[in-house]
């Protein structure tokens, strides 16, 4: 029986003019197929990026887990640091106690203007009054300040997401200690891709902008039937480390892979020439397959060994690995 093959039909190319169906008569000929080769990909994320505190203290709720889809600036945790309300306590406290000194200051400074217009009092007095009403007002300006500070520090007990995506890890729980810039949780945010590692001899056959195919989830599939998804290769990175070069792979729909997932990835290393004929030509009795052939002395069936199965602009072709060459004539139903 054949195999078949994962070649997309974008990628193959058909040379000596391909073959020709005339008078149930086909001219085999050469054809170029590229030379697939299967390897693991592993699926990354463009950007990973922290959700961090921006206040130490103690973690009150964590509202995700891993693997949540989260948006850009949904709070995803909550920290609780006890001293922000006592700040927040001493802070009005403060401003009431300016506040009444601002009051007394403005009465004062009234009583002194009074007294001026009467000529009760100097200029000195009146500059003096004004002076101690000015301190007053920005004193409680900068108490006022102060209250907004720990206003915000602690809405900034919210844990925010930094951008959309999914939660990789959460390595906290509520009641735990955290520090500010400590980490709650990592979240993929960028698009997904297939990172690959090829060994070196691959190097100089692996081109950007080549299609390559994913076979099923679960690390299995090894024939088209069995392909999910279809890709190119987006970068060919041009250092080799340890013996291996470095591949991303664009593909679409990956968004429900796990990161560093495997998959099955062919990828096209080569080209090679075959012989291949339509799959009418071929016909098997007792498990064994035949080709008619036409020869001077009329019709003679010769028995081949079928390789892959080969698709192109011309229709569906079954590789020949031997029994026949380039030049023959087969007689096609």
């Amino acid at each position: 029986m054949a195999r078949f093959s994962p070649f997309p039909l974008a990628i193959l190319a058909l040379l000596a003019g391909g073959g020709m169906v005339t008078a149930g008569e086909f001219t085999v000929n050469t054809m170029r197929v590229p030379e697939m080769k299967a390897v693991f990909g592993q699926v990354q994320s463009r950007t990973v990026v922290p959700a961090r505190t921006r206040t130490g203290g103690t973690i009150r709720a964590v509202n995700v887990t891993e693997g949540s889809e989260v948006e850009v600036g949904q709070a995803i945790a909550t920290v609780v640091d006890e001293k922000i309300a006592l700040e927040l306590d001493a802070a009005e406290a403060r401003i009431l106690e300016l506040d009444s000194q601002l009051a007394n200051a403005g009465t004062e400074l009234e009583r002194a203007e009074q007294l001026f217009a009467r000529g009760v009092v100097s200029q000195g007095r009146v500059d003096q009054a004004k002076t101690q009403f000015d301190v007053a007002t920005n004193q409680l300006a900068a108490a006022r300040a102060n209250k907004s500070v720990i206003e915000q520090q602690a809405r900034e007990g919210a844990v925010l997401a930094p951008a959309t995506g999914r939660v990789l890890t959460v390595p906290v729980t509520p009641g735990s200690v955290v520090l500010q810039g400590e980490e709650i949780a990592r979240i993929a945010s960028g698009q997904y891709y297939l990172r690959l590692s090829l060994p070196e001899r691959h190097a100089a056959e692996i081109t950007e902008g080549s299609a390559v195919l994913l076979g099923q989830r679960g690390l299995r599939g090894s024939a088209a039937a069995e392909t999910e998804l279809e890709g190119r290769i987006a970068k060919v990175y041009p250092e080799i480390s340890e013996g291996r070069v470095i591949a991303d792979v664009e593909v679409a729909d990956l968004g429900d892979y796990f990161v560093n997932e495997r998959t099955l990835v062919w990828i096209p290393v080569g080209s090679r020439d075959v012989v291949a004929v339509p799959p009418e030509a071929v016909t098997t009795r007792h498990g064994i397959d035949y080709v008619s052939l036409a020869t001077a002395d009329g019709p003679t069936d010769i028995a081949v060994i079928l390789g892959e199965s080969i698709a192109d602009a011309a229709g569906e072709r079954i590789e020949i690995l031997s029994g026949l060459r380039a030049g023959d004539t087969v007689l096609v139903p």
